[in-house]
């Protein structure tokens, strides 16, 4: 099986980030999980040079109600990163939020690929690998 390099795991609740980091690991679909608490972790993340080029995790699992920079705000400023800072990321928003309007929001944003409610399960993962990464779910 292929593996993703890197998924960015993006929420304030700790314990949210260590679950998903479990379904995630559990599934063997990456060689690394990152995990920052905010928005604003994610873009100095994902700005970081390191050694010449970018983090560029392929999947981003993002939460909306978060302090500092939410879901939204970091939407907005990810979309003035630069195509080498982006670099092909799918994101996800995972929530909790029950709110149709944040649903309707999500898919009128062009970086957003789905939105889901947590927790992450392993047949939410996979939905999400078959439809951008069929080359590495599980066979």
């Amino acid at each position: 099986m292929n593996k993703l390099k890197r998924v960015l795991l993006i929420d304030d609740c700790k314990a949210t980030n260590y679950i998903h980091r479990l379904v995630i690991e559990r599934y063997g679909c990456t060689e690394a999980v990152v995990e920052v608490s905010n928005g604003r972790q994610a873009l100095d993340y994902l700005t970081n040079d390191l050694d010449g080029s970018f983090p560029n995790p392929e999947l981003i699992f993002l939460d909306i109600n978060m302090p500092v920079m939410n879901g939204w705000q970091f939407l907005e400023k990810y979309a003035e990163l630069s195509e080498a800072q982006q670099a092909g990321v799918v994101v996800v928003m995972l929530t909790t939020s029950l709110n149709p309007d944040d649903a309707s929001l999500a898919e009128g944003k062009i970086e957003v690929k789905a939105f889901s409610s947590k927790p992450l399960t392993e047949k939410k993962l996979e939905e999400v690998l078959a439809a951008h990464y069929p080359q590495v779910v599980k066979t």
